[in-house]
């Protein structure tokens, strides 16, 4: 069962699982947001800025912190099954053309876009 459609024009979310992630319920516990953490970080390719949109549901995650949802909790939660639902295909790459690197670095991180 493969949550990501390959064919000729790239790759793409399946949208037969839209609904799965559209009617996902709110987390009522740690265990309940890993699962919903697992299911979209195997779509994180999909998400610009996918970090920064699970910030404050991760941050739950943390040892000693209590599962407290409040409102940028649900925010979050919302605008992260938005986006799933929404994500744009990836397009294979026309081979014939020059690639571009951006990177980007900090003292917690690096990333790189293959343009």
């Amino acid at each position: 069962m493969s949550l990501i459609c390959v064919n000729g024009a790239g790759l793409s979310t399946d949208p037969a699982k839209i609904p799965a992630v559209a009617d996902w319920p709110v987390p009522t516990s740690v265990h309940d947001l890993r699962e919903f953490l697992g299911l979209a970080g195997y779509y994180r390719k999909f998400v610009r800025y996918f970090g920064v949109i699970t910030k404050p549901l991760t941050d739950l995650l943390k040892k000693d912190q209590l599962f407290i949802w409040t409102n940028d909790h649900q925010h979050a939660f919302a605008l992260l099954k938005q986006v799933l639902c929404s994500a744009p295909m990836l397009a294979i790459p026309d081979l014939s053309l020059p690639f571009h690197i951006e990177t980007d670095a900090s003292g917690t991180g690096i990333g790189a876009v293959l343009q």
